[in-house]
């Protein structure tokens, strides 16, 4: 039997974080969580995660920027970005350039999150 997958799982929302964690390993998967986009790419690098799937606005560094790390350290990362608010669209054209997977928008719903842990991951 292969190994389970892991998915990182970022966002500085404590609760929502919780939850989304519980609906991914309901799915079957491995999961790391982290609460800024520093962590989120020191976590990366320490247990390279089938996917990342991350909050956008985050204290101390944001999702893109913890992306664009992600993306120097390992050029096959796969990240989806999560978005509540209206985002800088430079930097997700770039991100996008890079290869980022997708763009979620909060809120979502547990059929939009399982679909792109299935599909990615």
């Amino acid at each position: 039997m292969s190994a389970k997958k892991t998915i990182l799982l970022v966002d500085d929302d404590v609760d929502l974080l919780e939850n989304t964690a519980y609906m991914v390993k309901s799915l079957g998967y491995d999961v790391v969580t982290a609460e800024d986009g520093q962590e989120a790419v020191f976590k990366y690098k320490e247990i390279g995660p089938d996917l990342t799937i991350m909050d956008v606005k985050m204290p101390k560094m944001d999702g893109f920027d913890a992306f664009f790390k992600m993306k120097q350290f390992d050029e096959k990362a796969k990240v989806a970005l999560i978005t509540a608010f209206s985002i800088d669209e430079r930097k997700h054209l770039k991100a996008k350039s890079m290869s980022l997977i997708t763009t979620i928008n909060k809120p979502y719903s547990f059929e939009q999150l399982e679909n792109v842990v299935t599909k990615y991951a």
